[in-house]
């Protein structure tokens, strides 16, 4: 299961993505109750969340180019400080409580344009920090971090604001201290990957343009019908299946009736979920019927946001949150190893790249969602969205043979029912 952490430089980089993780996902309560406090609407945090996640959209094949034209560990290093910067910043507006709403959109639209710079280098360096062999454990590994981040930050986050909380006031306290531990942890992952031995720079034709670069990997998914497969496979879930967690403070508050601290507990349940879904991908190992897999785990997560809609109270929201979490952490994941074993080592940050982007698009299923949750409420809203990644799933399953017959790995190339890969 821990195989990957064998391997100096990967735990190094481990180190850091979980520094960076628990940053993300404490700044995500924090964010989300004060946005929803101040404005009383779901809308307001979907626009949020579309600041931060439209950068990634426009930037990330530039951070694919940079991931494979500069030493990935100067990108990783760089966004880290100006991140914790960032932050540090945040918490002084809000401790002197001069923070508004549009102080949240410019700072999602700053930390989505670092992440889309410099997620590509971190996703594409693994493979050569623990080579071809155990990219699925790595991947695997990776986002357990990102999952364990999810259990304890969520919870810390939402008791610490619960107990610096006044009740009828603004939270401004809370949230400033909250902002103060993201800089101190955004810090410590910039420093953290200064200890990563390798550069991770790749050798590249140095005649080549940024747009003929870009071009270049775009061609390459394009020209496969795998690879575009996948993109596809890695697109809806996120844009259907991630409203529920962008959401989930509106969905608390006003179907649970619940506080921070009750807000904190269901994320933490859904990060208990992904952890365990994510460990047991890496304790999998080389999965045969991937294909098969990743579209049957598409559905349980589909099936699990339905199941967590009908919850009526706290006690049972918590373990269908978290049934839903295995699969959407197994199924991402999943995802983005097998794009890690498609690609060439020379075109692999572009690839990793349009994966990021693909992130991007997320906002076009909340965005919608936020807006019924508004209408008709947060409760059928997410059934909407549960609705349309269930039908997406069984549309691309019929429609994606080339995915669905991905199999187990043997040496360099994938074996899809029987057949070597042609690529």
């Amino acid at each position: 299961m821990f195989a990957s952490l064998a391997y100096r430089d990967f735990r190094y980089l481990w180190s850091g993505s979980l520094c960076s993780s628990f940053a993300m996902n404490i700044q995500l309560v924090a964010r989300g109750y004060l946005i929803y406090e101040m404005t009383k609407s779901a809308t307001h945090l979907a626009w949020v969340t579309l600041a931060f996640m439209l950068p990634q959209v426009i930037l990330s094949l530039l951070g694919g180019v940079l991931a494979d034209r500069l030493p990935k560990k100067m990108l990783m290093s760089g966004a880290q400080s100006l991140n914790c910067a960032a932050a540090a910043t945040m918490a002084y507006i809000v401790f002197t409580e001069q923070v508004t709403f549009w102080h949240f959109i410019a700072l999602g639209v700053f930390n989505g344009t670092l992440l889309a710079l410099s997620m590509p280098s971190r996703q594409s360096m693994i493979p050569e920090v623990v080579g071809q062999a155990q990219i699925m454990n790595a991947v695997a590994l990776n986002s357990a971090s990102m999952n364990l981040a999810r259990i304890v930050g969520p919870a810390f986050s939402g008791g610490l604001i619960a107990l610096f909380h006044v009740e009828g006031q603004v939270p401004y306290v809370g949230v400033g201290i909250v902002y103060v531990i993201i800089a101190l942890l955004y810090l410590g992952a910039a420093v953290t990957v200064q200890f990563v031995g390798a550069t991770g720079l790749n050798s590249r034709r140095s005649d080549a343009g940024v747009l003929e670069d870009m071009r270049e990997g775009i061609a390459f998914i394009r020209n496969s019908r795998v690879m575009m497969g996948l993109v596809v496979t890695g697109t809806f879930p996120m844009m259907f299946g991630m409203p529920m967690q962008n959401l989930m403070p509106a969905f608390s508050r006003a179907v649970l009736h619940g506080g921070p601290d009750q807000l904190g507990l269901l994320m933490t349940s859904l990060g208990v979920g992904a952890i365990v879904g994510t460990l047991g991908l890496a304790q999998a190992g080389e999965i045969e019927r991937k294909g098969r897999v990743l579209f049957a785990g598409c559905a349980a997560w589909g099936s699990g946001i339905l199941l967590f809609t009908l919850a009526n109270t706290f006690a049972l929201a918590l373990p269908l949150v978290a049934f839903a979490g295995i699969f959407s952490s197994a199924v991402t994941a999943l995802n983005r190893t097998l794009l890690q074993l498609e690609a060439p080592p020379a075109l692999r940050g572009r690839v990793m790249s349009v994966d990021q982007m693909t992130n991007g698009l997320m906002p076009l299923g909340i965005l919608p969602i936020g807006y019924l949750s508004d209408v008709i409420g947060v409760q059928h809203a997410l059934q909407v969205s549960a609705f349309a990644l269930l039908a997406l799933t069984a549309l691309s399953c019929w429609k994606l043979p080339e995915v669905r017959a991905i199999r187990h790995r043997r040496g360099p190339h994938e074996v899809r029912d029987g057949a070597p890969d042609a690529a």
